[in-house]
Parts: structure tokens; sequence; C-alpha cells
């Protein structure tokens, strides 16, 4: 394992260098990996072990939407695609990847196959750190670990296709086999990880709730419609207000920034950006500071975790989450966007 600093913080990670993928495939080569779940996570996960020459296997409701997708993404039945629980017992390791709701509901089923000597996999510490609430407390004689992409399994699987690799957060739970650190490594390696740095369950579910509520998508949202807003009520056309809110961000200025950091991407605008951009990035800093302290706590609290057990568990989630989403999607910023988004020479 590399020792790399990180802004003056050594960590611990984990390079394709020092574990590449044929000492993943010889870690694994006695192992079938069950992925449960073919939703978000797992058929990027699924595809890319498949790939990878892993012994794969997934588990999924026959006569469902995800069965059918698992079939057209070249799984198939009675080989490598079956009913959820053949596949918990054929299965040396499970990748438990049904949503954090499902997990609950799943969980004594799950409970019921993991014989001595099995993993328990996850790609979020959200069931163990919270198994208060979920219920979810595993047998004291299997292994116990995460490996959590960090960005969605469409992306995983993007990237894995053009030969790239997400970064991915790693965590032993529980090394029952004394081979769980090892197991671990190579699952990540194997599903497409460019490296793996080094978390506990209860610091990744922290950080993932926090950044999901945050920048990465509910406080994006928020300031893209404020600053829409703001342009649209001073006059500014529906086409003028979404270039300059969302569409020079995502495909001008956020590819400056993930090649090289915030300050490459000042020094490649023009001066009157820069000077707009320092003197008032402190201020954005200093109004949101308290809104992210109360979610932290919010999220440390377990009030998080519980609003959406809470929330996902109910029959007409479906029904409600449609609701929600078509707000966002009929807003009158996301529809401009669509148009614009037609308007992209790749797109013509």
């Amino acid at each position: 394992m590399a020792k790399l600093n990180f802004g003056g913080v050594e960590e611990n990670v984990v390079t394709r260098q020092e574990f590449p993928l044929e000492k993943a495939q010889e870690v694994l080569k006695g192992e079938i990996v069950a992925v449960v779940g073919y939703g978000v996570q797992g058929p990027g996960q699924a595809l890319n072990q498949k790939d990878n020459g892993i012994n794969v296997i997934v588990g999924q409701r026959k006569n469902s939407k995800s069965w059918d997708k698992a079939v057209a993404d070249g799984f198939v039945p009675g080989e490598t695609l079956f009913e959820i629980e053949e596949a918990l017992q054929k299965g040396t390791i499970i990748c438990y990847l049904l949503s954090d709701a499902a997990q609950i509901e799943y969980w004594p089923k799950i409970k019921k196959y993991l014989t001595p000597g099995k993993a328990l996999y996850f790609s979020h510490g959200f069931g163990i750190t919270f198994n208060e609430r979920t219920g979810i407390i595993p047998p004291a004689d299997v292994d116990v670990f995460l490996v959590a992409p960090k960005g969605s399994g469409t992306s995983l699987r993007r990237m894995f296709l053009q030969n790239r690799g997400l970064n991915s957060s790693f965590a032993v739970y529980q090394d029952a086999t004394g081979k769980a650190r090892e197991r671990v490594t190579a699952l990540g390696i194997a599903i497409g990880s460019g490296y793996l740095f080094e978390t506990d369950f209860k610091k990744e579910v922290f950080s993932d709730l926090a950044g999901e509520r945050g920048t990465l998508m509910g406080a994006v949202q928020g300031i893209f419609a404020a600053q829409y807003d703001v342009l649209r009520k001073n006059g500014h056309s529906p086409s003028e207000a979404f270039n300059e809110t969302v569409e020079e961000l995502t495909q001008s200025l956020m590819p400056l920034v993930a090649e090289n950091g915030m300050d490459w991407m000042y020094a490649n605008c023009s001066t009157t950006a820069q000077r707009g951009a320092l003197d008032w990035w402190k201020r954005f800093r200093d109004a949101t500071s308290p809104l992210f302290e109360e979610l932290y706590d919010s999220v440390a609290k377990g009030n998080e975790a519980q609003r959406s057990i809470d929330s996902n568990s109910k029959p007409d989630y479906r029904e409600k989450l449609e609701v929600e989403l078509t707000e966002l999607r009929e807003s009158e910023m996301w529809r401009a966007g669509k148009t614009v988004r037609s308007l992209r020479p790749e797109n013509n």
C-alpha cells in the first residue's frame, strides 16, 4: 500500500501499479461473486468484473425490469443470472447492492446464506453504521467490507470502457478469515477503481450523506436555482440564464477544474472573471458554512438516515419520488436546459 500526501496529510492508498488486475484475478480465482441488486451500482460493478475475468453472477427477481436488463447486458439465466436466493447460496462473496431501504427488507433472507468463511460486501456504509435502525448485524464468522465508488454505477462503467478508473474508498469492518483486506482490495480493482483510499464504514456514510445533500447534488441544485431566478427576474432570457448558470460551468469550467484544480481554472479565465471569483468565493463560503454544519450534525445524529428509511420504505415512495422529480424536470430552468443541450453539435 502506498502512502500519498494529500494536502499535507499522509493517507494509505492502493493503486493499480502495486495491485494490478492480474493480482486481483489471482486472489479471486476461487471465489464466486454474487451481485445482489441490479439497479444503480449493480450493472456497472457486475459488468466490469465480468469483463475483468472474475467469476461473477447476478441475483435478481425473475420477471422484473432489472432481470430483463441483466439479460440484455449478457448475463444468462441459469448460468450467470439467478433468483436472489439461488445466487446467495452459490456466492462466496455477496455484493449487497440493493437500495438502503431494500437492504433492510431483504436482510433476513441474506443473513440465512452467510455461512462461515463467506464475505459480505457493501458499496455504502449505511446499513452497518446505522444497524440499530436497519437491523443489519452480520454473523461473526464472515468477512464484512466495502468498496464505495465515488460516483454512480453509470460513471463507473463509462470510465471503465474508456480505460479510465473512478476512484473508490474501501474499508474492512470485520475480518473473520484473515483475508478480508486482500479480498476487498482485489474487488476494488476488479470493479474498475482507478485507486482505492482507506476509510471506515462510519466515515464513508457520513461523508457520503453530507456530500449528496451538499455540493454533489442538493446544494448545487439550490445554487443553480437561486442564480437562475435572479437572472430571470432581472430580464435575462431563459437561454442566457441557463447558459450563464449551468452550461458554462458543466461544459467549460468543471472540466478545467477536473484537469488541474480550481486555481488552474481561474488562471485560464479572463482577468475580470478571476477578480470576481476571488472577491466573492469567501463570501459564499461564509454564507453557506452554517448550513453545512447543520447538515453534518443532522447526518451524525442519524436524522438523515432515519428520514431516508422512513421515506424510502413507504409503499407509495416511487409515486411521490416521481412527483418531486417532475417538479425539477418541468421547472423552466431545466426545460431551458433540455433545449440548450439539444443544440450541442454532438447532438445534431
